[in-house]
């Protein structure tokens, strides 16, 4: 692949994240679906988001590598799963439980339906 082309292909990748993000109040990139998460760090983030009955969309990195490796560079957080509120990076499987026990993710959640 031409760099140019290689440009393009992560220059349209980054347009794919900023829109998902910008389409859904939470959005989660992760491995595998809600319905069937890849992973277990995943697999708690969809657990946490549906403790605290979230409305939340997901995408699968891994149908997109170009996706998956621009993901990284977007939100400056180097791991997968990776989570969106009202368009802000919030973190990680391991910041949504941080938050989900300090009741600050309801509290989060609870100000995108005012």
């Amino acid at each position: 692949m031409a760099p140019g082309e290689e440009a393009a292909e992560r220059a349209a990748a980054t347009d794919k994240i900023k829109s998902m993000v910008a389409d859904n109040k939470v959005m989660l990139f992760m491995k595998g679906s809600k319905l069937f998460p890849q992973c277990g760090f995943s697999n708690t983030a969809v657990s946490i988001l549906r403790a605290v009955d979230a409305e939340f969309e997901t995408f699968d990195v891994l149908s997109d590598s170009l996706v998956r490796e621009e993901i990284k560079t977007f939100s400056a957080w180097p791991t997968i799963p990776q989570c969106f509120i009202n368009g802000e990076f919030v973190g990680g499987s391991d910041i949504l439980l941080e938050m989900y026990e300090s009741g600050e993710l309801e509290k989060t959640l609870a100000e995108l339906k005012k």
